[in-house]
């Protein structure tokens, strides 16, 4: 019966494993415990998809990212705390490092706790800049919940991204509202094009502190849609950063709740928010995998792409000036926790260099196939009359989806001596050709009729 019970718990492990690709530990730094009873069911729900959690604070002595030189955790949650400092195990380097180890961070900020340097030094290296000034909100009057900010029309209500931008509607569709208490606004740098926003204010918000006393804000630190109460960031190695601006709308009390707009009752869809936020940032969604790349001769009939099942398995290292080749990539796309056929957008392609310093060749890859977990993507050309060392290079970067960044090095050489076209299958040759083979037979004919040609009698002159 032992084994029976190993084989059970062996089932209920891959039960619960996390959907994410590249692990399930998590760590959520938390200041004060009794905190945690507030993030219930945003930590319940990464439970119920398979996270193994620890809460940890960021005073403790035990606490570190790393171990034995890698990552300790694959994921981390960061929720605001009253200490301006986190400690030497959560500094802006530490943060760094840890997403070069390609691990995964969510930050969330707040308008009542100052922001901890570390973050602030983490987020002005990642080009997200936030207010200087403490207690520093955004603020709108007419997109606002009517019970709990009717006089400081702090708490936003604004739609899901996918109803005001298409490049986010895979990634964060939903209905509803959402309700966004005392958010911190950042603004993007223009310098980083690794910085994406994902939930921007309404064009009448803006920023404000409630500790200043003038009655009218002359200089805000931004207005309208130039602020961002979520943000993103994914590096060059696929690691993904994401600051929410209010970490109470991930609280107990913004799930499901009732609010109110222009005296309608709504409920908010914050919940659906938090899963779906955290889902790209744990690496649940928008990961793409590259499977069997192949590149080969094509020798097929009418030089077409081979379709076929009867495809060479080995990829050859050299080939030849102004030789048809063809070239076959699989890409899958990691959705709810497996693999299935990758497709772009219908305005948007994958492509091909094959390029030496410079893309001698740049050709959009089509969908030729498709199995069960990946479409194969493939195209067919010739080699350019060059020779010298090239690459086949797949360099796919798109906004919410991992990077894909594939290179094959080959060589191309010149022709053999023996593989020069002959000088009769070159129709430029003919007339050359025929002077040649004229002159020969002129000559010929000549020598022919000189040969042949009788003698003229010379005339005798008589003497007397």
């Amino acid at each position: 019966m032992r084994w029976l019970f190993s084989l059970l718990a062996c089932a209920l492990l891959g039960a619960v494993q996390a959907k994410s690709f590249t692990g399930d530990r998590l760590l959520v730094v938390l200041e004060e415990q009794s905190e945690r009873e507030k993030y219930s069911a945003l930590l319940g729900d990464l439970s119920d998809r398979g996270f193994k959690t620890t809460v940890d604070s960021p005073k403790s002595a035990k606490l570190s990212l790393f171990q034995h030189g890698e990552r300790a955790y694959d994921h981390v949650i960061l929720l605001p705390g009253k200490s301006k400092g986190l400690g030497p195990a959560l500094t802006a380097n530490q943060f760094l490092d840890f997403m070069k180890k390609e691990g995964n961070i969510v930050v969330g900020l707040s308008s009542e706790t100052a922001i901890p340097s570390s973050v602030q030094s983490l987020l002005l290296e990642l080009d997200i800049h936030t207010p200087s000034d403490k207690g520093a909100l955004v603020v709108d009057h007419f997109n606002y919940d009517s019970v709990s900010a009717s006089d400081k029309h702090d708490t936003l209500l604004v739609p899901f991204p996918n109803a005001l931008r298409p490049d986010v509607r895979n990634f964060f569709a939903g209905e509803g509202l959402l309700a966004v208490p005392k958010a911190v606004g950042q603004i993007l740098g223009n310098e980083s094009p690794l910085v994406m926003p994902v939930l921007r204010a309404p064009s009448t918000a803006y920023s404000y502190n409630p500790k200043d006393e003038a009655d009218s804000v002359e200089d805000p630190f931004a207005t309208g849609e130039q602020l961002n109460l979520v943000s993103s960031m994914q590096s060059h190695n696929s690691a993904r950063f994401t600051v929410i601006g209010s970490s109470e709308m991930l609280q107990n009390g913004w799930f499901l709740q009732d609010a109110k707009l222009n005296d309608k009752a709504i409920k908010t869809a914050n919940r659906e928010f938090a899963a779906q936020i955290t889902a790209w940032t744990f690496k649940e969604a928008g990961v793409l995998k590259i499977g069997k790349l192949l590149h080969y001769q094509n020798e097929g009939q009418n030089k077409k792409l081979n379709t076929s099942t009867a495809i060479p398995e080995s990829n050859p290292t050299i080939y030849r000036i102004k030789e048809d080749v063809a070239f076959q990539i699989e890409i899958s796309e990691y959705k709810n926790d497996r693999l299935v056929p990758f497709f772009p957008a219908s305005d948007d392609n994958v492509q091909l260099e094959f390029s030496m310093l410079s893309p001698f060749h740049r050709l959009n890859l089509a969908p030729i196939s498709q199995t069960a977990n990946a479409t194969i993507f493939g195209v067919s050309f010739k080699t350019p009359d060059q020779h010298g060392i090239f690459n086949f290079r797949i360099n796919y970067r798109r906004p919410f989806l991992t990077n894909v960044d594939e290179k094959r090095q080959v060589t191309v050489r010149h022709f053999a001596h023996d593989e020069w076209p002959r000088s009769w299958e070159i129709n430029g040759a003919w007339p050359w050709i025929g002077g040649i083979w004229t002159t020969v037979g002129g000559f010929v004919a000549f020598v022919a009729v000189w040969l042949y040609s009788a003698p003229t009698e010379k005339s005798v002159k008589k003497t007397q």
